[in-house]
């Protein structure tokens, strides 16, 4: 089945996420650089030989690991927007992957890579 929207509202959704797509990897890569700089030993700002009180190791840690979820949270993202780019170009975007419904526009407009319904989505959240 085709997509329910008009030509200029696709390409309304294409510019979007080409936008989004774009300030992600702008993001992704600012947050890769952070993450290898802390690998470096100079990163902890410690330049004397004196030992790093434990706290602030497991601080650190703890900030890396943060942001390499953040990292794997956005290239899952980006890999969602790409294949709504892929949809759109396929003619499938706005439609639900599950019941091939119609989705609501106000739903692509505040999370335009949707695969989903709201009913469909709420579904798969629950299993």
């Amino acid at each position: 089945m085709t997509s329910a929207l008009k030509s200029d509202e696709l390409e309304s959704f294409r510019q979007t996420l080409h936008t989004l797509r774009a300030r992600l990897r702008g993001d992704l890569d600012q947050m890769t650089d952070e993450a290898l700089r802390r690998d470096q030993p100079q990163s902890s700002g410690n330049l004397s030989n004196v030992p790093l009180h434990m706290a602030d190791v497991g601080t650190e840690n703890y900030d890396q690991e943060f942001t390499l979820s953040l990292i794997e949270n956005e290239s899952l993202t980006l890999e969602e927007i790409q294949e709504a780019l892929n949809r759109i170009d396929s003619g499938r975007f706005g439609r639900c992957e599950e019941c091939d419904a119609a989705i609501p526009k106000p739903r692509l407009q505040a999370l335009p890579y949707t695969r989903h319904c709201i009913q469909c989505a709420r579904a798969l959240e629950s299993q």
